[in-house]
């Protein structure tokens, strides 16, 4: 499960509630889900180039505490970042020539026209990064529940490498001074369904150098090549090119899910599907997910937020990310948590050869999304043959 609380979405290191956090905790635990992703927003966490916060250090502990005392298994998330279509970035981090424009810049709480520092092509803010790595993992450090190190979210929305080399080395730095925080921790990287559509410098190939197992996130809502909004077949497809391009590592397809909309109630958003369907999608993609021999699934996410948000980014503009969650704003399940619940403790599935990928690595890198949507006509043609 990716994790927000319900009443403070990104707003939770700073209006932190240690008793919120249990009881969600033990909602997650009770519909038999086993892990949580959780992300450190930057500012929050990082003040200063120089200054990591001891109070969200000493919070994140307690995260950690509550998830060891649930049975959940912790994923902290790193530079956060790109989030739910804004990108959080620290004051001390802006200032650069950098940035996708179709996300809106948030700093000290407010939106901010400005672009971003390089943090690939950077080393001032490499380093500052690296320190809190190196400080995040060393609170951590030995913790029973803490499973792994996820080094950002789809950071290629915020910056993108200036050549491959460089995402290498970024990758390989930040991994460095976590394991000099924590010399047991696995690491990996949040790759979304864009860095496989575009060669964004830092895909699959150059995370299998550095990462324990490789991450991807994938929405059919996204895909215009998608069949339609719940194409389960989609996320599989992603999670085995991701295993191609990136040499054969494991997977962890670490967020899907849909925005849902309750029968009889207003549709706000075309992006919106009524959540008996979410249901039902959530059924077809654990097991499309769990056949495409991944190590797991993690849910986006977790709850839907309070309509006391909803005027502030990234919910102000973004409709539909006010409902992607399991729960209501609420606390009451929609139907997909019966579904994820009837799925618990699903064995991981061997995978025979993936033959209808006809071409090698680089000839997908020259023309990555005219390849991607023909790989996936092909995979879906030797889907209906093994049928």
């Amino acid at each position: 499960m990716n994790y927000w609380p319900a009443r403070t979405a990104m707003g939770w290191w700073s209006h932190f509630d240690r008793d919120e956090v249990a009881c969600d905790f033990d909602r997650i635990a009770a519909a038999g889900l086993d892990s949580v992703r959780v992300f450190l927003l930057w500012e929050d966490f990082q003040p200063s180039p120089h200054e990591i916060d001891r109070d969200m250090l000493e919070r994140l502990v307690t995260v950690a505490d509550l998830a060891g005392m649930h049975g959940l298994s912790l994923m902290p998330t790193l530079f956060t970042g790109h989030m739910s279509g804004v990108n959080w970035i620290p004051p001390w981090a802006l200032g650069g020539r950098h940035g996708d424009e179709r996300f809106r810049v948030v700093a000290g709480g407010d939106v901010v026209e400005t672009g971003l520092r390089n943090w690939y092509a950077e080393p001032a803010v490499a380093s500052a990064q690296a320190l809190l790595a190196r400080e995040a993992a060393a609170a951590l450090a030995g913790h029973e529940a803490v499973w792994a190190w996820d080094l950002g979210n789809e950071n290629s929305n915020c910056v993108i490498p200036p050549t491959p080399a460089a995402g290498r080395e970024w990758l390989a730095r930040i991994a460095r001074a976590i394991r000099s925080g924590d010399e047991t921790a696995l690491v990996t990287v949040g790759l979304h369904m864009e860095d496989l559509e575009e060669d964004r410098q830092l895909g699959p190939h150059e995370a299998a150098g550095t990462c324990d197992f490789l991450s991807m996130h994938g929405y059919p809502i996204y895909a215009s090549w998608a069949s339609g909004p719940t194409d389960a077949d989609l996320l599989a497809f992603l999670a085995r090119v991701t295993c191609w391009l990136g040499a054969g590592r494991d997977v962890l397809f670490t967020e899907f899910g849909l925005p849902t909309y309750r029968g009889g109630q207003p549709r706000v958003s075309s992006l919106l599907v009524e959540e008996d369907a979410a249901a039902a999608y959530t059924a077809d993609a654990l097991e499309a997910l769990r056949r495409a021999g991944c190590l797991g699934a993690m849910l986006w996410c977790y709850s839907d937020y309070a309509p006391a948000l909803w005027g502030r980014p990234p919910l102000d503009l973004a409709e539909h990310e006010r409902t992607f969650g399991l729960w209501r704003a609420d606390g009451s399940p929609k139907p997909s948590v019966a579904a994820v619940a009837a799925f618990a403790g699903a064995e991981r599935c061997a995978v025979e050869g993936d033959t209808w990928i006809d071409i090698d690595r680089e000839a997908f890198l020259r023309e990555p999304a005219a390849q991607l949507r023909r790989l996936y006509d092909r995979y879906l043609t030797s889907l209906r043959v093994r049928t």
